[in-house]
């Protein structure tokens, strides 16, 4: 019983300074971009342009 209290106190503490770390960070930053299907084309042409073979 004890161990599970325990337990529940460690997962109680993990999850406010999780909480804290996430409400620290700021709002005003720009989401991560996914390159477009475009992209993956342009990767082998720019490389047999640059004289390199893509691998494959």
């Amino acid at each position: 019983m004890i161990r599970l209290l325990i337990a529940g106190a460690a997962a109680y503490v993990a999850y406010r300074i999780v909480r804290e770390i996430i409400d620290e960070v700021p709002d005003d930053f720009d989401p991560l971009l996914l390159p477009s299907p475009d992209d993956d084309k342009s990767l082998p042409r720019q490389s047999a342009a640059m004289g390199v073979e893509p691998q494959r």
